[in-house]
Protein backbone atom coordinates (compact mmCIF):
# COMPACT_ATOMS: atom_id res chain seq x y z
CA UNK A 1 0.00 0.00 0.00
CA UNK A 2 1.83 2.93 -1.06
CA UNK A 3 1.08 6.65 0.32
CA UNK A 4 2.12 9.76 -1.46
CA UNK A 5 4.70 11.39 1.58
CA UNK A 6 3.79 14.89 2.02
CA UNK A 7 6.19 17.65 1.58
CA UNK A 8 5.87 19.48 5.06
CA UNK A 9 8.68 22.48 3.82
CA UNK A 10 6.19 23.42 1.21
CA UNK A 11 2.80 24.93 0.45
CA UNK A 12 -0.03 27.01 1.92
CA UNK A 13 -0.04 26.56 5.82
CA UNK A 14 -3.61 25.62 6.84
CA UNK A 15 -4.39 22.88 4.15
CA UNK A 16 -1.23 21.07 4.93
CA UNK A 17 -1.73 21.34 9.32
CA UNK A 18 -5.48 19.38 7.62
CA UNK A 19 -4.01 16.91 5.69
CA UNK A 20 -0.90 16.32 8.84
CA UNK A 21 -4.03 16.75 12.00
CA UNK A 22 -7.00 15.21 10.30
CA UNK A 23 -5.62 11.23 10.18
CA UNK A 24 -4.44 12.48 13.89
CA UNK A 25 -7.62 13.40 14.99
CA UNK A 26 -9.42 11.00 13.17
CA UNK A 27 -7.14 7.86 14.50
CA UNK A 28 -7.51 9.69 18.17
CA UNK A 29 -11.53 10.39 18.15
CA UNK A 30 -11.60 6.60 17.13
CA UNK A 31 -9.53 5.28 19.74
CA UNK A 32 -11.96 7.52 22.08
CA UNK A 33 -14.35 6.15 21.01
CA UNK A 34 -13.39 2.88 21.42
CA UNK A 35 -12.28 3.70 24.97
CA UNK A 36 -16.08 5.54 25.32
CA UNK A 37 -17.89 2.18 24.06
CA UNK A 38 -15.85 0.12 26.51
CA UNK A 39 -17.14 1.80 29.28
CA UNK A 40 -20.53 2.30 27.87
CA UNK A 41 -21.08 -1.70 27.50
CA UNK A 42 -18.98 -2.20 31.00
CA UNK A 43 -22.10 -0.02 32.22
CA UNK A 44 -24.79 -2.27 31.47
CA UNK A 45 -23.23 -4.93 33.59
CA UNK A 46 -22.58 -2.81 36.81
CA UNK A 47 -21.26 0.46 37.96
CA UNK A 48 -18.82 -1.54 39.35
CA UNK A 49 -16.88 -2.68 36.85
CA UNK A 50 -16.84 0.60 35.48
CA UNK A 51 -15.05 1.53 38.84
CA UNK A 52 -12.71 -1.61 38.17
CA UNK A 53 -11.80 0.02 34.73
CA UNK A 54 -11.45 3.34 35.97
CA UNK A 55 -8.42 1.87 38.37
CA UNK A 56 -6.72 1.02 35.56
CA UNK A 57 -6.37 4.06 34.31
CA UNK A 58 -3.23 4.89 35.60
CA UNK A 59 -1.53 1.39 33.99
CA UNK A 60 -3.12 2.57 30.92
CA UNK A 61 -1.13 5.93 31.17
CA UNK A 62 1.98 4.40 32.22
CA UNK A 63 1.66 2.73 28.76
CA UNK A 64 1.28 5.73 27.06
CA UNK A 65 3.87 7.34 29.26
CA UNK A 66 6.82 4.86 27.71
CA UNK A 67 4.53 4.62 24.08
CA UNK A 68 3.73 7.94 23.02
CA UNK A 69 6.61 9.35 24.61
CA UNK A 70 9.33 7.44 23.67
CA UNK A 71 7.40 7.76 20.09
CA UNK A 72 7.46 11.29 20.42
CA UNK A 73 11.21 11.84 20.86
CA UNK A 74 11.68 9.45 18.09
CA UNK A 75 9.25 10.96 15.82
CA UNK A 76 10.56 14.56 16.76
CA UNK A 77 14.20 13.38 15.78
CA UNK A 78 13.20 11.69 12.69
CA UNK A 79 11.15 14.73 11.32
CA UNK A 80 14.50 16.87 12.31
CA UNK A 81 16.71 14.69 10.45
CA UNK A 82 14.50 13.96 7.33
CA UNK A 83 14.52 18.08 7.36
CA UNK A 84 18.28 18.08 7.38
CA UNK A 85 18.67 15.35 4.42
CA UNK A 86 20.55 13.41 6.63
CA UNK A 87 18.22 10.00 6.17
CA UNK A 88 20.43 7.21 7.92
CA UNK A 89 20.01 8.93 11.05
CA UNK A 90 16.36 8.68 10.49
CA UNK A 91 16.12 5.26 9.81
CA UNK A 92 18.31 3.84 12.45
CA UNK A 93 15.50 5.85 15.05
CA UNK A 94 13.51 3.00 13.22
CA UNK A 95 15.50 0.27 14.71
CA UNK A 96 15.90 1.91 18.73
CA UNK A 97 11.96 1.85 18.54
CA UNK A 98 12.34 -1.76 17.61
CA UNK A 99 14.50 -2.22 20.71
CA UNK A 100 12.90 0.22 23.58
CA UNK A 101 9.87 -1.84 22.57
CA UNK A 102 10.90 -5.17 23.62
CA UNK A 103 13.01 -3.82 26.89
CA UNK A 104 9.93 -1.95 28.02
CA UNK A 105 7.47 -3.86 27.65
CA UNK A 106 9.18 -7.03 29.47
CA UNK A 107 10.09 -5.20 32.45
CA UNK A 108 5.69 -3.34 32.82
CA UNK A 109 5.20 -7.29 32.20
CA UNK A 110 7.24 -8.61 34.63
CA UNK A 111 6.60 -5.37 37.66
CA UNK A 112 2.98 -5.87 37.26
CA UNK A 113 2.69 -9.23 37.71
CA UNK A 114 5.40 -9.40 40.52
CA UNK A 115 1.95 -7.91 42.96
CA UNK A 116 -0.96 -7.21 40.77
CA UNK A 117 -3.42 -6.68 43.97
CA UNK A 118 -0.83 -4.26 45.81
CA UNK A 119 -0.60 -2.17 42.79
CA UNK A 120 -4.22 -1.91 41.95
CA UNK A 121 -4.47 -0.80 45.74
CA UNK A 122 -2.45 2.13 45.13
CA UNK A 123 -4.09 2.66 42.01
CA UNK A 124 -7.36 3.51 44.22
CA UNK A 125 -8.65 0.02 43.99
CA UNK A 126 -11.45 -1.04 46.77
CA UNK A 127 -11.81 -4.47 47.96
CA UNK A 128 -15.34 -4.61 46.15
CA UNK A 129 -13.72 -3.67 43.16
CA UNK A 130 -10.51 -5.25 43.26
CA UNK A 131 -11.53 -8.94 42.05
CA UNK A 132 -12.49 -7.80 38.84
CA UNK A 133 -9.87 -4.82 38.42
CA UNK A 134 -7.70 -7.77 38.67
CA UNK A 135 -9.23 -9.55 35.99
CA UNK A 136 -8.89 -6.79 33.45
CA UNK A 137 -5.08 -5.98 34.51
CA UNK A 138 -3.40 -9.43 34.57
CA UNK A 139 -4.85 -9.83 30.98
CA UNK A 140 -4.33 -6.96 29.24
CA UNK A 141 -0.79 -6.45 30.73
CA UNK A 142 0.69 -9.18 28.29
CA UNK A 143 0.38 -7.45 24.88
CA UNK A 144 1.82 -4.25 26.46
CA UNK A 145 4.39 -4.45 24.15
CA UNK A 146 1.82 -4.29 21.14
CA UNK A 147 0.53 -1.14 22.57
CA UNK A 148 4.35 0.53 23.12
CA UNK A 149 5.07 -0.72 19.55
CA UNK A 150 2.20 0.61 17.71
CA UNK A 151 2.47 3.98 19.58
CA UNK A 152 5.54 4.38 18.95
CA UNK A 153 5.72 3.90 15.54
CA UNK A 154 2.74 6.28 14.55
CA UNK A 155 4.75 8.86 15.21
CA UNK A 156 7.68 7.68 13.06
CA UNK A 157 5.00 7.19 10.28
CA UNK A 158 3.77 11.07 11.11
CA UNK A 159 7.24 12.24 11.36
CA UNK A 160 8.17 10.81 7.29
CA UNK A 161 5.07 12.78 6.04
CA UNK A 162 2.29 9.66 6.21
CA UNK A 163 -0.20 10.61 8.41
CA UNK A 164 -2.93 8.73 6.61
CA UNK A 165 -0.98 5.18 7.39
CA UNK A 166 -0.89 6.50 11.23
CA UNK A 167 -4.47 6.91 11.04
CA UNK A 168 -5.08 3.68 9.52
CA UNK A 169 -3.46 1.72 12.63
CA UNK A 170 -5.52 3.13 15.28
CA UNK A 171 -8.50 2.80 13.11
CA UNK A 172 -8.11 -0.67 12.71
CA UNK A 173 -7.51 -0.99 16.75
CA UNK A 174 -10.49 0.81 17.67
CA UNK A 175 -12.70 -1.33 14.79
CA UNK A 176 -11.75 -4.11 15.97
CA UNK A 177 -12.01 -3.24 19.69
CA UNK A 178 -15.55 -1.74 19.19
CA UNK A 179 -16.47 -5.06 17.64
CA UNK A 180 -15.69 -7.40 20.17
CA UNK A 181 -16.24 -5.47 23.05
CA UNK A 182 -20.12 -5.70 22.77
CA UNK A 183 -20.05 -9.78 21.98
CA UNK A 184 -17.33 -10.49 24.45
CA UNK A 185 -18.41 -8.46 27.14
CA UNK A 186 -22.76 -8.81 26.45
CA UNK A 187 -22.31 -12.24 25.25
CA UNK A 188 -23.89 -12.85 21.69
CA UNK A 189 -24.70 -16.79 20.11
CA UNK A 190 -22.26 -19.09 21.49
CA UNK A 191 -19.77 -16.12 22.91
CA UNK A 192 -20.31 -15.98 26.64
CA UNK A 193 -21.39 -13.05 28.39
CA UNK A 194 -17.49 -12.66 30.20
CA UNK A 195 -18.30 -8.54 31.80
CA UNK A 196 -14.63 -7.39 32.26
CA UNK A 197 -12.86 -10.16 31.03
CA UNK A 198 -14.38 -9.60 27.83
CA UNK A 199 -13.49 -6.22 27.88
CA UNK A 200 -9.85 -6.94 28.47
CA UNK A 201 -9.68 -10.28 25.83
CA UNK A 202 -10.90 -7.24 23.34
CA UNK A 203 -8.40 -4.95 23.98
CA UNK A 204 -5.92 -7.86 23.63
CA UNK A 205 -6.71 -8.88 20.25
CA UNK A 206 -7.38 -5.05 19.11
CA UNK A 207 -4.04 -4.32 20.29
CA UNK A 208 -1.96 -7.30 18.62
CA UNK A 209 -3.73 -6.35 15.24
CA UNK A 210 -2.38 -3.01 15.48
CA UNK A 211 0.80 -3.92 15.84
CA UNK A 212 0.77 -6.51 12.92
CA UNK A 213 -0.39 -3.32 10.85
CA UNK A 214 2.16 -1.13 12.11
CA UNK A 215 5.30 -3.92 11.37
CA UNK A 216 3.53 -3.99 7.76
CA UNK A 217 3.41 -0.53 7.24
CA UNK A 218 7.00 0.76 8.25
CA UNK A 219 8.26 -2.58 6.30
CA UNK A 220 7.18 -1.15 2.96
CA UNK A 221 8.88 -0.39 0.21
CA UNK A 222 7.44 2.98 0.03
CA UNK A 223 8.89 3.73 3.52
CA UNK A 224 11.99 5.96 4.28
CA UNK A 225 12.26 3.61 6.59
CA UNK A 226 14.81 0.82 5.93
CA UNK A 227 15.10 -1.92 9.14
CA UNK A 228 17.96 -4.40 9.43
CA UNK A 229 19.19 -6.00 12.16
CA UNK A 230 22.39 -3.93 12.56
CA UNK A 231 19.55 -0.90 13.50
CA UNK A 232 18.58 -2.46 16.37
CA UNK A 233 21.81 -1.94 17.85
CA UNK A 234 21.90 0.61 20.57
CA UNK A 235 22.36 3.65 19.17
CA UNK A 236 23.67 5.99 22.02
CA UNK A 237 23.33 9.46 20.37
CA UNK A 238 20.42 8.66 18.78
CA UNK A 239 19.35 7.06 22.08
CA UNK A 240 20.20 9.99 23.64
CA UNK A 241 18.61 12.28 21.39
CA UNK A 242 15.36 10.29 21.29
CA UNK A 243 15.02 10.78 25.03
CA UNK A 244 16.21 14.02 25.79
CA UNK A 245 12.67 15.48 23.96
CA UNK A 246 10.79 12.21 24.53
CA UNK A 247 11.46 12.12 28.35
CA UNK A 248 9.41 14.99 29.23
CA UNK A 249 6.73 13.41 27.43
CA UNK A 250 7.05 10.46 29.39
CA UNK A 251 7.38 11.66 32.46
CA UNK A 252 4.52 14.57 31.60
CA UNK A 253 2.84 10.99 31.69
CA UNK A 254 3.89 9.63 34.36
CA UNK A 255 2.60 12.76 36.13
CA UNK A 256 -0.99 12.17 34.79
CA UNK A 257 -0.64 8.59 36.08
CA UNK A 258 0.05 10.26 39.47
CA UNK A 259 -2.69 12.84 39.11
CA UNK A 260 -5.39 10.16 38.22
CA UNK A 261 -4.48 7.99 41.23
CA UNK A 262 -4.43 11.05 43.31
CA UNK A 263 -8.32 11.39 41.59
CA UNK A 264 -9.30 7.60 42.31
CA UNK A 265 -7.96 8.68 46.28
CA UNK A 266 -10.00 11.38 46.16
CA UNK A 267 -12.82 10.06 45.39
CA UNK A 268 -12.96 6.75 48.07
CA UNK A 269 -15.42 8.57 50.18
CA UNK A 270 -17.62 9.38 48.46
CA UNK A 271 -17.98 5.65 47.34
CA UNK A 272 -17.84 3.46 43.94
CA UNK A 273 -20.11 5.63 42.34
CA UNK A 274 -18.12 8.87 42.35
CA UNK A 275 -15.29 6.53 40.93
CA UNK A 276 -17.36 5.25 38.10
CA UNK A 277 -18.30 9.08 37.36
CA UNK A 278 -15.05 9.73 37.35
CA UNK A 279 -14.29 7.32 34.55
CA UNK A 280 -17.54 8.11 32.67
CA UNK A 281 -16.47 11.85 32.61
CA UNK A 282 -12.91 10.55 31.61
CA UNK A 283 -14.37 9.10 28.48
CA UNK A 284 -16.68 11.67 27.41
CA UNK A 285 -14.06 14.15 27.87
CA UNK A 286 -11.72 12.10 26.38
CA UNK A 287 -12.92 12.30 22.81
CA UNK A 288 -12.22 15.78 22.60
CA UNK A 289 -9.20 15.90 24.10
CA UNK A 290 -8.54 12.94 21.51
CA UNK A 291 -9.44 15.07 18.42
CA UNK A 292 -6.85 17.92 20.22
CA UNK A 293 -4.37 15.82 20.55
CA UNK A 294 -4.82 15.63 16.97
CA UNK A 295 -3.91 18.90 16.27
CA UNK A 296 -1.01 18.67 18.40
CA UNK A 297 0.38 15.42 16.62
CA UNK A 298 0.07 17.51 13.39
CA UNK A 299 1.95 20.42 14.82
CA UNK A 300 4.75 18.52 16.42
CA UNK A 301 6.35 17.38 12.55
CA UNK A 302 5.33 20.62 10.87
CA UNK A 303 7.35 22.31 13.52
CA UNK A 304 10.63 20.27 14.11
CA UNK A 305 10.85 20.31 9.89
CA UNK A 306 10.44 24.18 9.82
CA UNK A 307 12.79 24.66 12.11
CA UNK A 308 15.43 21.51 10.99
CA UNK A 309 15.17 23.82 7.71
CA UNK A 310 15.69 27.00 9.23
CA UNK A 311 12.38 28.20 8.06
CA UNK A 312 10.90 30.32 11.08
CA UNK A 313 8.14 32.21 9.15
CA UNK A 314 6.60 28.94 8.25
CA UNK A 315 6.69 27.66 11.83
CA UNK A 316 5.22 30.88 13.24
CA UNK A 317 2.41 30.71 11.09
CA UNK A 318 1.97 26.68 11.49
CA UNK A 319 1.43 27.77 15.42
CA UNK A 320 -0.68 30.25 14.60
CA UNK A 321 -2.90 28.25 12.32
CA UNK A 322 -2.72 25.59 14.74
CA UNK A 323 -4.27 27.79 17.59
CA UNK A 324 -7.04 29.00 15.89
CA UNK A 325 -8.63 25.37 14.22
CA UNK A 326 -8.36 24.13 18.12
CA UNK A 327 -10.10 26.83 19.62
CA UNK A 328 -12.75 26.38 16.98
CA UNK A 329 -13.03 22.81 17.84
CA UNK A 330 -12.99 23.03 21.27
CA UNK A 331 -15.82 25.86 21.31
CA UNK A 332 -18.22 23.63 19.64
CA UNK A 333 -17.45 20.72 21.44
CA UNK A 334 -17.89 22.28 24.51
CA UNK A 335 -21.28 23.95 23.78
CA UNK A 336 -22.33 20.55 22.45
CA UNK A 337 -21.69 18.68 26.14
CA UNK A 338 -23.00 21.73 27.91
CA UNK A 339 -26.47 21.34 26.37
CA UNK A 340 -26.14 17.50 25.44
CA UNK A 341 -24.96 16.24 29.23
CA UNK A 342 -27.57 14.56 30.33
CA UNK A 343 -28.43 12.48 26.91
CA UNK A 344 -25.06 11.23 26.38
CA UNK A 345 -24.54 10.48 30.02
CA UNK A 346 -27.48 8.53 30.16
CA UNK A 347 -26.18 5.82 27.39
CA UNK A 348 -23.92 4.54 30.13
CA UNK A 349 -26.15 3.94 33.07
CA UNK A 350 -30.57 4.94 34.07
CA UNK A 351 -29.66 4.50 37.60
CA UNK A 352 -30.59 8.16 38.45
CA UNK A 353 -28.21 8.46 41.53
CA UNK A 354 -25.57 7.79 38.92
CA UNK A 355 -26.71 10.24 36.32
CA UNK A 356 -27.47 13.22 38.97
CA UNK A 357 -23.93 13.02 39.94
CA UNK A 358 -22.38 12.24 36.84
CA UNK A 359 -24.16 15.31 34.95
CA UNK A 360 -23.05 18.41 36.92
CA UNK A 361 -19.50 16.43 37.33
CA UNK A 362 -19.13 16.29 33.25
CA UNK A 363 -20.30 20.16 33.22
CA UNK A 364 -17.63 21.28 35.87
CA UNK A 365 -14.75 19.18 34.36
CA UNK A 366 -14.75 20.42 30.88
CA UNK A 367 -15.59 24.45 31.65
CA UNK A 368 -11.96 24.96 30.60
CA UNK A 369 -11.98 22.72 27.34
CA UNK A 370 -11.32 26.06 25.68
CA UNK A 371 -8.35 27.62 26.75
CA UNK A 372 -6.88 24.36 27.01
CA UNK A 373 -7.14 23.67 23.42
CA UNK A 374 -4.48 26.44 22.23
CA UNK A 375 -2.27 25.55 25.67
CA UNK A 376 -2.39 22.20 24.15
CA UNK A 377 -1.13 23.91 20.79
CA UNK A 378 1.84 25.65 22.25
CA UNK A 379 3.10 22.33 24.63
CA UNK A 380 3.47 20.41 21.16
CA UNK A 381 4.97 23.00 19.44
CA UNK A 382 8.09 22.33 22.35
CA UNK A 383 8.06 19.26 21.95
CA UNK A 384 8.46 19.33 17.62
CA UNK A 385 11.08 21.80 18.36
CA UNK A 386 12.79 19.37 20.77
CA UNK A 387 12.06 21.00 23.79
CA UNK A 388 10.56 18.21 26.04
CA UNK A 389 12.03 19.49 28.90
CA UNK A 390 10.18 23.09 28.24
CA UNK A 391 7.22 21.35 27.68
CA UNK A 392 7.43 18.46 30.80
CA UNK A 393 7.89 22.05 33.28
CA UNK A 394 4.85 23.59 32.35
CA UNK A 395 2.65 20.35 32.17
CA UNK A 396 3.99 19.98 35.94
CA UNK A 397 3.19 22.90 37.08
CA UNK A 398 -0.48 22.35 35.62
CA UNK A 399 -0.89 19.05 37.44
CA UNK A 400 1.58 18.54 40.06
CA UNK A 401 2.09 22.05 41.27
CA UNK A 402 -1.66 23.17 40.52
CA UNK A 403 -4.07 20.44 40.51
CA UNK A 404 -2.93 17.97 43.03
CA UNK A 405 -2.88 20.15 45.69
CA UNK A 406 -6.51 21.26 44.70
CA UNK A 407 -7.63 17.80 44.55
CA UNK A 408 -6.65 17.68 48.25
CA UNK A 409 -7.80 21.08 49.88
CA UNK A 410 -10.92 21.49 47.63
CA UNK A 411 -13.16 18.04 48.51
CA UNK A 412 -13.27 19.08 52.20
CA UNK A 413 -15.11 22.76 51.48
CA UNK A 414 -17.16 21.55 48.57
CA UNK A 415 -17.58 17.94 48.93
CA UNK A 416 -17.35 15.75 45.48
CA UNK A 417 -17.64 18.91 43.59
CA UNK A 418 -14.50 20.06 44.62
CA UNK A 419 -13.04 16.96 42.61
CA UNK A 420 -14.73 18.01 39.86
CA UNK A 421 -13.64 21.54 39.78
CA UNK A 422 -10.10 21.02 40.65
CA UNK A 423 -9.23 20.41 37.03
CA UNK A 424 -10.70 23.61 35.26
CA UNK A 425 -9.16 26.30 38.18
CA UNK A 426 -5.88 24.30 37.62
CA UNK A 427 -6.04 24.42 33.54
CA UNK A 428 -7.42 28.28 33.77
CA UNK A 429 -3.82 29.28 35.76
CA UNK A 430 -2.07 27.34 33.92
CA UNK A 431 -3.08 28.65 30.75
CA UNK A 432 -1.33 32.07 31.20
CA UNK A 433 1.57 30.85 32.69
CA UNK A 434 2.42 28.42 28.97
CA UNK A 435 1.13 31.29 26.97
CA UNK A 436 3.28 33.88 28.70
CA UNK A 437 6.42 31.19 27.33
CA UNK A 438 5.05 30.28 24.35
CA UNK A 439 5.22 34.04 23.18
CA UNK A 440 8.68 34.11 24.25
CA UNK A 441 9.37 31.16 22.04
CA UNK A 442 7.42 32.36 18.98
CA UNK A 443 9.00 35.83 19.52
CA UNK A 444 12.13 34.51 19.44
CA UNK A 445 11.82 32.93 16.08
CA UNK A 446 10.61 36.15 14.59
CA UNK A 447 13.85 37.72 15.44
CA UNK A 448 15.47 34.95 14.01
CA UNK A 449 13.13 35.75 10.64
CA UNK A 450 13.93 38.90 10.67
CA UNK A 451 17.46 38.94 10.67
Amino acid sequence: MAEKTLDLGRGPILPLLLRMSWPSMAAMLSMALYNLMDTLWLARTSHQAVAALTVNFPIQMILAALGVGTGVGAGSYAARMFGAGNLEAARKTAGQVFLLTFVFGILLIVLTLADPDGLLRLFGASKDILPQARTYLTIVIFTSPCVLFFMMVNNLLRAEGRPNLSMHVVLAFSAVGMVLDPLFILGWGPIPAMGIRGAAWSAVISQSVAALLSLYFISLRSSKYRLDWSRLLPDTAILRSIFQTGFPSIVMNLVISAVIIVYNHALIPFGDEALATLGMCFRVNGVVMMILFGVGHGVMPMVGYSAGARSYERLIETVREATRFSLILAVASFLLLEILAPQVLGLFSTDPRLTAMAVPALRIFISAMVIIAPALVWINMFIGLGKGSTAMWLMFVRDMLLLVPLLVFLPPFFGVSGVWMAQPLSSVVAFFIIRRRALREINSFRTSAAA
